[in-house]
C-alpha cells in the first residue's frame, strides 16, 4: 500500500492474524501509525514476524516493516484509540471478553468479522456492546478480499456506526490510493448484509461446479438480492442499505470468484465432496456455512419467504440430492421481481 496523508498517527490494534486481519494491519501501518497486529499463535506471530511475511493466510505478501505482531493480547491494545477485531466469529465473544478490560474509556472497537453468533443470533456489535463498557463501536463491511487489497486492487468499503466521528475517523485511518472507506449509520443493516451474503456464495459455487453458467449465477445473485432485503426488513434493518457496497456490493463479489471461502465450499459440495470434507479442505473459516443453519431457523420463525436459504439448507443438512432441490426451486411460486419501488 502506498502511504497517502492520513489523520495524525495514532496507536491502533488489530486482533486477529487471519488474511483480512492482516490486510488492516498493513493498510495502517502504511498510513503511518502504530499498528500492532495480536495473533494468538506464539508460533505463528514469531514466524511473521521473523519472515515478514504470513504464510498461511496471504503468502508471498511483504508485511509492512513497521507493523508490529505480537502474541501478547495487552501489550497490542496499550494505548491503542482503535482497534479492530478480526476474529472468526465462533471465537469473538470470548476474545473480546479477555480484552476488555485491557481497553481505556472511549476506545473505538470496529467489527471485521461478517458472521453471528451461534447461539444467542447476535451479531458482532452487539457482542461488542454486552461484553465492553463506555466504548465506541463501529462495523467495517464490503467488497473486500483480503489479497485483492494487498495487491493494490482498487477497492472500496464501509464503516457503520452511530458515532460520527468514529466513521470519519476510520476513514482517515484506512484511506490511500487504492482504498476507499463510504460511511453509514445503519450498524445493524450493514452488518447483517455481511453475514447474510456468505449463505449465497455456497449456492453460486454449486452452480459453478455444476456447470451452470453466466444466467444462473445472475438469476441466483438477484433473487438473493431479494431475500435479503425480505430478511432485513423483518429484522428491522433498512432494506435499501442492500443496494449499497455492503449488500449488493459484497453479494456480487462473494458469489461470482474462487477467492470467496463460502464459494469454494459450495463448488466442492457441488462436485459431490461431503460437507464436513468440503471445510476441512479450505482450510479456512467458512462463516455461512454456520450461518445457513441461523437464518433458516429464523426465517421460518418469522416467516419470511427465502426459498435460496431453504434450497441450501436442505442440501448441506438434510441430505437432499441437488437436482432434486433445484427441480423444487424451478418449479416454485412465480412472484413479483422489485418489492421496493421509488413509487408510493
Amino acid at each position: 500500500m502506498t502511504q497517502t496523508e492520513t489523520s495524525s498517527p495514532v496507536s491502533i490494534a488489530v486482533l486477529g492474524g487471519g488474511s483480512f486481519g492482516t490486510a488492516i494491519a498493513n493498510i495502517v501501518a502504511g498510513n503511518g501509525h502504530d499498528t500492532r497486529q495480536w495473533m494468538r499463535d506464539p508460533e505463528k506471530a514469531a514466524s511473521c514476524r521473523q519472515l515478514r511475511e504470513n504464510t498461511y493466510y496471504l503468502p508471498g505478501v511483504p508485511l509492512h516493516p513497521e507493523l508490529n505482531i505480537t502474541s501478547d493480547l495487552a501489550q497490542a491494545v496499550s494505548g491503542c484509540a482503535i482497534v479492530f477485531v478480526a476474529i472468526p466469529s465462533k471465537s469473538f465473544r470470548q476474545v473480546v471478553k479477555t480484552v476488555a478490560p485491557m481497553l481505556a474509556p472511549g476506545t473505538m472497537l470496529i467489527s471485521t468479522t461478517k458472521g453471528i453468533e451461534h447461539d444467542s443470533f447476535h451479531l458482532m456489535s452487539d457482542i461488542l456492546l454486552e461484553e465492553t463498557s463506555g466504548m465506541r463501536v463501529g462495523v467495517l463491511s464490503g467488497p473486500n478480499f483480503a489479497k485483492e487489497i494487498v495487491e493494490g486492487h482498487y477497492t472500496a468499503t464501509v464503516i457503520a456506526s452511530e458515532h460520527e466521528e468514529l466513521c470519519k475517523t476510520i476513514q482517515g485511518v484506512l484511506h490511500s490510493e487504492t482504498f476507499r472507506v463510504y460511511s453509514s449509520n445503519d450498524v445493524f443493516g450493514v452488518e447483517l448484509a455481511g453475514a447474510l451474503k456468505n449463505i449465497y456464495a455456497i449456492v453460486t459455487g454449486m452452480a459453478k461446479a455444476l456447470g451452470r453458467g453466466g444466467n444462473t449465477t445472475s438469476l441466483l445473485i438477484t433473487r438473493a438480492l431479494a431475500e435479503m432485503m425480505r430478511f432485513a426488513e423483518a429484522m428491522g434493518a433498512d432494506p435499501m442499505t442492500f443496494i449499497g457496497l455492503a449488500g449488493v456490493g459484497d453479494l456480487i463479489l462473494t458469489c461470482s470468484s474462487d477467492l470467496s471461502r463460502n464459494y469454494r465450499v459450495g463448488y466442492l459440495v457441488g462436485k459431490g465432496m461431503p460437507l464436513e470434507q468440503a471445510v476441512a479442505e479450505i482450510g479456512q473459516v467458512a462463516e455461512g456455512v454456520n450461518t445457513v443453519r441461523l437464518i433458516k431457523r429464523k426465517a421460518d420463525e418469522l416467516g419470511v419467504y427465502m426459498p435460496l436459504v431453504s434450497a441450501i439448507h436442505a442440501i448441506l443438512f438434510e441430505e437432499r440430492p441437488i437436482p432434486e432441490v433445484i427441480r423444487d426451486l424451478m418449479s416454485g411460486a412465480q412472484t413479483f421481481d422489485v418489492a421496493y419501488s421509488a413509487k408510493s
